[in-house]
């Protein structure tokens, strides 16, 4: 569905609310050039207790975090972005949303050199169902080996989640829809399994649970970590510092995806390899039904993971 089809009417934008259309930038924004912005996809759940932001605290710290590398000072506190995030969906009167709030090198010269560019910040919100579609989340997706590779932290911080990178992903998740997958999965330069374009990739074998570590160049993800906690409070075993080769893909009994947009999507086929049995095995569906029973109710033991909205 595009935009133009939601009923949406509003973005915030340094500081102000403006209408959808009207939140636009100069076409010699430095960010539009050279990628130089960083941002975040978190979800608003219509839990229980009302509309609530999953693990909010924690997506403006990754964003924060992420602009240190580029030198680029946020104009707005926590505190501010959250108010104006709440404030969003409110006035949209959406009970469950995505948000995505973006900070980028704004418009003043065109070097390289961002530095004489002021930094824009902005937060739209917008009804958005599963990523890789509901079907996905019940019988899995098919996905790809791609060829290009995820670039190391030697070469670009790859725990910063900025713009300019996502033409990787980009790269990465076309090809695979052109050869007929739903998805890709990305390895590192020494050829070990990174991530999805947008998603982290977790293993399941012998009943225990194996993703890549931070060393893999994978993003910290911040589904991937609200996984590893439910799943070792109900008693799995996670391996959350390993390097997975290309060949324990075909091998493992369960494969998954998790991360803000595609929570947990269960992975059936790697490049026409069939996982486990081809569809959702049982570790994955019970953790899947754990995610959502806390999203979809709010929760006691998680409630540190909400930060709820008045609509």
């Amino acid at each position: 569905m595009g935009f133009d089809e939601m009923d949406v009417d509003t973005i915030w934008m340094d500081g102000e609310f403006v209408d959808w259309d009207d939140a636009q930038i100069h076409v010699l924004t430095h960010g539009l050039h050279y990628g130089s912005g960083v941002f975040e996809g978190a979800r608003c759940y219509d839990t229980e207790s009302g509309p609530a932001l999953f693990r909010w605290e924690e997506h403006l710290e990754r964003l924060f975090q992420s602009a240190k590398p580029y030198e680029m000072d946020v104009d707005y506190t926590k505190d501010e972005l959250t108010e104006a995030t709440k404030e969003l969906i409110t006035r949209q009167g959406l009970p469950s949303c995505y948000v995505r709030p973006i900070a980028f090198y704004g418009y003043n010269s065109l070097g390289v050199s961002p530095k004489d560019c002021p930094t824009r910040t902005a937060i739209a919100a917008w009804p958005w169902g599963a990523y890789l579609g509901e079907d996905a989340l019940e019988n899995g997706i098919d996905v790809m080996i791609s060829s290009w590779r995820k670039h190391s932290s030697s070469q670009i911080p790859t725990n910063a989640k900025t713009t300019g990178l996502y033409v990787n992903s980009m790269l990465a998740g076309e090809e695979a829809r052109r050869n007929g997958y739903a998805e890709a999965i990305v390895l590192n330069k020494e050829g070990n399994v990174a991530e999805g374009p947008g998603e982290n990739v977790f293993l399941v074998r012998d009943g225990e649970l194996y993703t890549p570590g931070l060393s893999e160049s994978i993003l910290d993800g911040i589904t991937r970590d609200s996984v590893i906690q439910i799943a070792e409070d109900n008693g799995y075993t996670v391996h959350d510092n390993v390097s997975i080769s290309r060949g324990e893909l075909n091998t493992a009994d369960e494969l998954f995806f998790t991360g803000s947009a595609a929570e947990i999507t269960p992975i059936r086929k790697v490049d026409n390899v069939v996982i486990g049995d081809g569809t959702r095995g049982p570790v994955t569906e019970e953790l899947q039904q754990e995610f959502f029973d806390i999203v979809e109710r709010g929760s006691d033991e998680y409630d540190e993971w909400f930060e709820y909205v008045d609509v």
